[in-house]
This record gives C-alpha cells, sequence and structure tokens, in this order.
C-alpha cells in the first residue's frame, strides 16, 4: 500500500485558476481507478467471484493469479518475454481491499490535478512508465526474490512526485496515526517528504515487517519528481514583441 497514513482530501490556493482545475475533469485517473476496482472485484482477491472457490481452494487461486499477473525479481531478468510484461501487468492487480483503497485513495487525491497539468496523453504515459520502472527498479535489486509484487503503489508514488513539483504551495488534509488521528492541512511541500521519509525508514527496515516494496515507492516518487522538474521546471522564453508606435510616431 501506498503509504502509513491517508489523506482525505486537498486544497489549493491559487484563486480562481486552482478551482477550475478541482473542477476539471480527469478521464485518466478515473479510468485506471474503475479499471483497478473492476479486475479486483472479479479476481480471486476480492473473495466475490465463486468461480475461484473458497477456503485452500481460494488461496491456492491467490497465489496462482498473483505469480501470473505480478513481478517475481527471479523470473523478470531470465529473459522470457511473458515476465516482462509483469511490471505493467501487476500496476493492476492488487492483493486486499485495504490494498486497493488506499492506493486508489492517493491517486483519486493527487492524480486529479497532476493530470490536468501534464495533460490527459502525457499523464497516462507518465504513470505507466514511471510505474514500470519503479517495479523494475525493486525487482532489481530483489533479483533472488521469488515473491509475488503487486500493485499501483510505484505509479502512484510517481504522481507525489510530480505533484510536489507541480503543487508545492496545495493544502493537503492528513490523518496522522501518532496525533490520534485527528485531521491536519499542511502544504504538500510539508506532506509529502515526510511521506518519502517514512518510505526511507520502512525500507531499510523492509525484512522485518509485511511484503511491502517500500524501494518501489522511493524509486516511483524520484521518477515522478525528476519527470515534473525536467519537463515543466525549465521557464518558457518568450521572444519580446516590439510594441506598436502611438498614432502618428510612423508618420514620415
Amino acid at each position: 500500500m501506498i503509504g502509513n497514513w491517508s489523506v482525505v482530501r486537498f486544497g489549493t490556493r491559487f484563486g480562481r485558476a486552482g478551482r477550475s482545475v478541482l473542477r476539471s475533469p480527469a478521464p485518466v485517473t478515473y479510468g485506471l481507478i474503475a479499471l483497478c476496482c473492476l479486475l479486483f472485484l472479479t479476481g480471486p482477491a476480492a473473495g466475490l467471484n465463486p468461480s475461484y472457490g473458497s477456503g485452500e481452494g481460494l488461496l491456492a487461486a491467490q497465489r496462482a493469479y498473483f505469480h501470473r499477473w505480478g513481478v517475481v525479481p527471479a523470473e523478470l531478468f531470465e529473459g522470457a518475454p511473458r515476465a516482462a510484461l509483469t511490471p505493467a501487468t501487476a500496476l493492476f492487480v492488487h492483493g486486499s481491499w485495504v490494498h486497493l483503497l488506499g492506493n486508489m485513495l492517493f491517486l483519486y487525491v493527487f492524480g486529479v490535478m497532476t493530470e490536468e497539468r501534464m495533460g490527459r496523453v502525457q499523464f497516462a504515459f507518465f504513470y505507466l512508465g514511471c510505474g514500470y520502472l519503479a517495479l523494475l527498479g525493486y525487482a532489481a535489486a530483489n533479483d533472488d526474490s521469488t515473491q509475488s509484487l503487486v500493485g499501483a503503489s510505484g505509479a502512484i508514488s510517481a504522481v507525489l512526485g510530480a505533484f510536489l513539483f507541480l503543487f508545492p504551495g496545495a493544502r493537503v488534509t492528513s490523518l496522522l496515526p501518532f496525533l490520534l488521528f485527528l485531521p491536519l492541512r499542511f502544504p504538500a511541500w510539508v506532506v509529502l517528504p515526510f511521506w518519502v521519509a517514512l518510505q526511507w525508514v520502512a525500507a531499510g527496515r523492509a525484512d522485518q515487517g509485511p511484503g511491502v516494496a517500500y524501494l518501489a515507492h522511493l524509486v516511483g516518487f524520484g521518477l515522478g519528481f525528476g519527470f515534473a522538474w525536467a519537463r515543466f521546471g525549465r521557464p518558457t522564453r518568450v521572444k519580446p514583441t516590439p510594441a506598436p508606435a502611438p498614432e502618428g510616431e510612423n508618420q514620415p
């Protein structure tokens, strides 16, 4: 899952332009959310499809499903064409209800404005490309692992990184467990670096906890921030146009 705390809503201080962005549609973001939810509901992880059975049969179906569509680092670099596609297919597979809902919440909160800023086509390629590379980076660092890795966390982390660069002043409302889950509002330049620090600490303790790919979060966040900086960070130079002369000055 993408993080240890949940962001529930956000706002900006961009005046009328900011409010326009908040109301604008984001078909790619909504489409990704719908696709992930649909695949989860029809797959074995949701436990709603009777064709996968129950009990031990359901658990076996889940393991087979994750192995087929998820990233298995030990198999990825063996050269099999099917394995090379798994960093893309794994982005649409989630292991539990909590995993799905947590990721989709973050995608909804941060994806809408990021898509509006980048544009639909560019955002779609950005999401898929960064997500693929984030999972590939995790697999390269754990190339002997036989555990299946699934989830959109790497791609969504890239969205967070791009959001931080594009909208550092956006106000993010967060629920922090160590503050009794009180809803507090902070600018993105405070919340998201704090989130990165949590991922960094968690990555160092990855062997002591559940199988969460914190390294993929960090790789994705770095890719997203770097892409936004390279694509939108340089100011556009506009060649000045001479002002028209006042009436009468062009007379000979």
